[in-house]
């Protein structure tokens, strides 16, 4: 196993560890340096700011309304409910709001996948918080929740977040289209799968 993936482990405290799933054990994790909390409907005011800047908006599509913003929530409420994961909002060790991440499907060239998300505010880019949540977020997947493997999707020319992937362990698969942006599909699979293939 690679040293990094066990590393990551150690810093991971979740509190599923003992193999029991579900929705109340999915409600919170942290990592050596962020705390991960179930998105909820009072996370609005920290979705909003995250949502209006236009710089980490840049590659995710443009900025959102505080409307939309609402309509996010409700939507990934609505997936949380279906799937029993889905978004995290991230804090600091002092609390502070830096983000949110987490697993999501995805429609990718007609077939439906699994996606890492992650998105931080910008004073808080360049630290290693998203390696650290992609990290963690991977064996939130490939453990408890069992899945054979995941995608990351990122806009072509967001170079920090392809890093991130890589740094992971995602492999480039190729590059796509959708409605005019060029797409970069990445892929990981789960330990259990590589060994089968």
């Amino acid at each position: 196993m690679d040293s990094r993936l066990c590393d990551a482990r150690q810093r991971l405290r979740l509190p599923w560890a003992g193999g029991n799933v579900g929705n109340e054990a999915m409600d919170a994790f942290t990592t050596a340096r962020l705390t991960a909390e179930r998105l909820r409907r009072d996370h609005l005011d920290d979705l909003i700011p995250l949502h209006q800047d236009e710089a980490v908006s840049r590659y995710l599509g443009g900025t959102r309304t505080p409307a939309q913003t609402a309509a996010y929530i409700e939507a990934n409420l609505a997936h949380w409910d279906r799937r029993g994961f889905g978004l995290w909002m991230l804090r600091d060790d002092d609390g502070h709001s830096v983000g949110r991440a987490g697993l999501r499907p995805l429609k990718v060239l007609g077939r439906e996948e699994i996606e890492i998300a992650y998105t931080f505010h910008q004073a808080w880019w360049g630290q290693g918080y998203a390696s650290e949540i992609a990290g963690a977020l991977c064996d939130i997947a490939f453990g408890p929740l069992g899945l054979p493997e995941l995608v990351g999707v990122v806009v072509a020319g967001n170079l920090a977040s392809c890093r991130v992937l890589e740094k992971t362990g995602f492999v480039f698969e190729r590059t796509y289209e959708v409605e005019g942006h060029e797409l970069v599909l990445y892929r990981r699979r789960a330990p259990a799968a590589e060994r089968t293939r």
